[in-house]
């Protein structure tokens, strides 16, 4: 298997909206998700979901584009209303699959960055549907990324804690089987978000990424990570690292506590 570097390019990177950079210029520190009167190149919209071109593909041979999704300049999955969560997932969904089905592309990537750890620029949120029109951007991910100590599952939704995690140490695994009951799905992930947020690791978590994979059966695993600095196995070797088996059972029933108790746990 070749490794086969996405191509970033600097001279566009250099001009976008930055949020968390430290020395920004007045121009960066603005936000262009709460102007939505002047937002350009809009594919689809659905109230305050709107899903549009990236004014800055910093990736070459692919087509960037990215989701809005809430007027709430400090809004995220954790703090949405449960209606506005399950809509904003099933509107992205739709649009990934738009993409998918297009034909145009490779492989579609879909994913949301939060927090000042998790390689994002902007506060606003929002998640990220890049079609790569030459590279499988998947070739490095297993069916048994999406598989673990099981805490949840029905004939539509299946939650584990990652045995095989892409990363590592911890990652949560919502698996849509079906496609069908979407509301369900959603919740979890928000569940998900708040969790590791507020209770793994004691809430010393501020950031994650939530990556959304197609599943082998047709379904869609989202996976939420962790992220702190990256494990030196994993940027040196890629290798991934997983925590004991103790540990895993642990937290599997502590969030599954955590979903059906509406979210109120004791760390």
């Amino acid at each position: 298997m070749t490794n086969d570097p996405l191509v970033f390019q600097m001279g566009i990177a250099k001009n976008k909206p930055q949020s968390y950079r430290k020395k920004t210029t007045f121009k960066q520190k603005q936000c262009p998700f709460c102007d939505v009167a002047h937002l350009t190149d809009i594919y689809k919209r659905n109230g305050d979901l709107i899903w549009l071109h990236n004014k800055f593909p910093t990736l070459r041979d692919t087509m960037q584009t990215v989701l809005i999704e809430s007027h709430d300049h400090n809004g995220d999955i954790a703090t949405y209303s449960k209606e506005h969560n399950r809509k904003m997932i099933k509107f992205a969904l739709s649009c990934a699959e738009e993409m998918q089905n297009s034909g145009k592309y490779e492989s579609v990537l879909w994913y949301k960055n939060y927090g000042p750890h998790s390689g994002g620029s902007l506060i606003h949120p929002h998640m990220q549907i890049v079609g790569l029109e030459h590279e499988n951007g998947y070739k490095y991910i297993r069916p048994n990324n999406f598989e673990g100590e099981s805490l949840f599952k029905n004939q539509d939704v299946e939650v584990n804690i990652a045995q095989h995690p892409v990363q590592g140490y911890t990652e949560l695994n919502i698996n849509s089987l079906t496609k069908k009951d979407l509301a369900l799905w959603a919740d979890w992930i928000q569940s998900g978000v708040k969790y590791m947020l507020n209770i793994m690791y004691n809430g010393r978590c501020d950031s994650y990424n939530l990556f959304f994979y197609p599943r082998e059966d047709g379904g869609v695993c989202a996976k939420l990570i962790t992220r702190f600095d990256a494990p030196p196995y994993f940027v040196g070797y890629k290798l991934s690292q997983v925590n004991d088996e103790v540990t895993l059972d642990n937290e599997a029933k502590r969030f599954k506590q955590f979903f059906d108790h509406g979210s109120i746990i004791k760390a």
